[in-house]
Formats: structure tokens, sequence, C-alpha cells
């Protein structure tokens, strides 16, 4: 295959090459798409190949672009890594997949297992691009403190996603944002494998300016196109998507643990409302779930303090999950727009209505709709969400036949 380089990313050009497009997809099942569009270099030839970065200016440019993601400026690079996302020979033993979703009107032919947190905003985000899409999925509901089934993972982090290659083999993805592009940009085209296309999400590693050495997934905003671009998309529609899904991750999410968890009480009451929503009490052993809660509770109301003076937040933290509700909903009111994807939901909003669902049961939330106009945005994208998921199927217990329920109930 010809690979060609990407061009640019989100407020300011940190790749340039050569005559890229941004992939966008296109669903015939539930007949809608992304916002991703083309753009060209003069010069460069009419037909576009699949993008990916090169080995050594890819991996200086997302570097650039890693740091940027995590508001650096700094330039004194000692070392860059770069690696493949993992790929595992058979499914791991000893997992219990706890529920599965299944859509019989699913044409994707993927097979996808989602190791998650009920509950961690991220894992929200992945749910609802699966759900919205229609996607037939497995979940596995990892204990948040043992963390027993992904034991067999070198990366402990959820979301983690499991997808059958061609092969056999699955292909292992952990970063939200790069799970949801590479599922978009297989949707678009499925005539590459999810494992090739897997090659164009590498990790890269780097220090920054305390000698600290990070992590990020290249081009994880970024669907990629193979010979033809989506009619009806512009180079300012697949910006303004990248954008808010770059704001989603960068600032939104980290709003919510300080208001989730102010209080020792509030962490604690946030963590029973997180067994309820993630059926913990029929998924692990009693004294498992009481573990969760107390030592969850705990730790993360220590963790929001961490945050909230990290992200320099006011004593008053409500007010700045309100501000961004309202950033949010001005931006659609400016737009004249339903939903920053026009007339149907696109990746970013996707991407801000997981993070927000994930307190959804918290007083937090309630705080929200309540005192911003985000609610109206939120339940519609919920509506169409519901709407398209496939029916849950929850296995109680190893060997027990599956109950059928309604996907609402979840």
């Amino acid at each position: 295959m010809s690979l060609q380089r990407i061009n640019s990313v989100p407020f300011r050009n940190l790749f340039h090459l050569k005559n890229p497009k941004r992939y966008a997809v296109s669903r015939n099942i539930v007949g809608r798409q992304f916002a991703t569009a083309p753009k060209r270099t003069a010069g460069g030839p009419s037909t576009l190949k699949l993008a990916i970065l090169g080995s050594t200016l890819g991996a200086t440019g997302g570097t650039v672009y890693s740091l940027y993601s995590n508001w650096k400026d700094g330039n004194s690079h000692k070392e860059h890594e770069r690696s493949a996302p993992a790929v595992v020979a058979e499914f791991p033993e000893n997992v219990k997949i706890t529920k599965r979703f299944v859509n019989p009107k699913d044409t994707s032919g993927l097979d996808v297992t989602l190791f998650q947190f009920q509950t961690c905003p991220f894992c929200c985000k992945v749910r609802a691009f699966l759900d919205f899409m229609g996607i037939s999925y497995k979940v596995v509901e990892v204990d948040a403190v043992l963390r027993q089934d992904i034991k067999w993972s070198a990366q402990k982090k959820v979301p983690m996603v499991l997808i059958r290659q061609r092969d056999g083999r699955y292909v292992q993805m952990t970063d939200s944002s790069a799970i949801i592009s590479l599922i978009a940009t297989y949707l678009n085209d499925k005539s590459t494998d999810i494992g090739e296309l897997a090659q164009y999400y590498p990790t890269i590693s780097f220090f920054d300016d305390n000698q600290k050495k990070k992590h990020d997934i290249m081009n994880k905003y970024f669907l990629m196109y193979r010979d033809q671009t989506p009619k009806g998309h512009s180079k300012d529609t697949e910006e303004l998507e990248r954008k808010w899904r770059t704001w989603a991750d960068s600032h939104l999410v980290h709003l919510i643990s300080p208001n989730c968890y102010q209080t020792l009480d509030e962490a604690f009451e946030t963590f029973e409302w997180f067994s309820q929503a993630g059926e913990w009490d029929i998924h692990f052993p009693h004294w498992e779930r009481n573990l969760m809660v107390y030592v969850g509770a705990t730790a993360m109301w220590g963790i929001a303090k961490i945050l909230k003076k990290r992200h320099q937040l006011s004593d008053d933290v409500r007010s700045h999950i309100y501000d961004a509700c309202n950033k949010w909903t001005k931006e659609l009111a400016k737009r004249n727009s339903k939903y920053m994807g026009g007339k149907q939901p696109n990746l970013a909003d996707l991407s801000v209505f997981g993070v927000l669902s994930s307190m959804e049961g918290c007083q937090a939330f309630k705080d929200c709709v309540q005192n911003t106009n985000i609610g109206e945005w939120f339940y519609s994208v919920k509506e169409l969400i519901q709407k398209n998921r496939g029916q849950l199927i929850r296995e109680r217990i190893e060997g027990e036949l599956p109950t059928m329920l309604n996907a609402a109930a979840n």
C-alpha cells in the first residue's frame, strides 16, 4: 500500500504532509456521517492514499503534537520511541464477559470486546460511539481496585479494546479517542483489515521539561481516507470536530472528578451510584464490591483535590463545569445547529456526551441540568444512542443461560 503523510493538527499546523485527506465515516446502516474533511496541497496527486506518519519525521511531529496536547511548550526532547499497537494471539483466558450488546442490523463484521469501568468518562465515550453506530460488542467490567481481568495485559488502563483481525489474532487499543478514530476509519472502508489500520495510531514516548517520560497516541483525533472524500465535508468541519474532541479530553474531563468528589460523603454517594450503574453486586463478590466502593471513594476524594489544584480550579468547582456546559451550548447556538455535527451528532458530540454521561447519576450532573442549558442537547443525543444501541444480553453467572433485557434498562 502506497502511503503519504498527513497534514494538519487542530489550531495550528504541526505536520506538513503531502496531499492529505481526513477520514469521515459514512454508515449506510444508520445513515450518518462524521465530519472530517479533505485538504489538498497544490501540485499533489489527485488520488489520495491511506495516510500514516513516517518513522523519523513522523516521530518528531508526533512528539510536538503530544507536547501540545499536554499543554507543554518545551522543546528539550531527549528521546523518541515509537511502537505499534499490541497484537494478542488468542483471547485471554479466565476473562469474564459480563454483558453483550447485540444488534441484528450491524454489518460491520467487527468482533469487539471492551474492557471498562462503567462510569469512567473515557469508557463512556467509547460506549457512546459504539452504541450510536449500532455496533455489537462484548463488555468486561473490570474491578477498579484489583483489575484482575486485565492482569494479562502490559497496559493496565481502561478503556481497552480487543478487536479481532482477519488472521484470528486481536489488536489491542487503549486510548479512547484512538479507539473511536480507528473504528470510524474502518467503517468508512472495510476493505482494509482493522489490524492494518491500527498501525496508523502508534504510541510514541518522549521526555517532558521535567525529564519525565510520557506517552501519547499519534493521530488519535484523525480519521484516515483511502481514495474518496465523502461529500459535504470541508476543512472547517473537520477542524471543528477535532477541536471539540480535543476540548473534551483536555478540559471537560478534568472537571468531572473535582465536581463528583468534593467531600468524602459525596465521594461515597457517587461510588454507590457507580456500583448500581455498573451492577457490581452482580459481577463481583460482596467483599470485592465493598472494596471497590470504600477504597475507590476514598482514593478519588484525594485525587479530586490534586486535580483541582493541578487545573487551577477555584473552590466553587461547580462554576467551572457550568462554564464548560455553557461554552458548548453557546457554540451550538452560534451555529444555529442542534448538534455540533449539524443534523446528526458527530464524533465531537459523542465525546462530550460520553464525558458528561459519566456523572449522570451524581448531584453534579443534576446541578448542571438545572443551572445550564445542557439538558436539551444531552437528552437528545442520549435518545439517539439508545435507539441505535443493540439489545443487552447480561451474563449473570458463568455457565448460566443469558438473560435478555431491554437495552434501555442499562
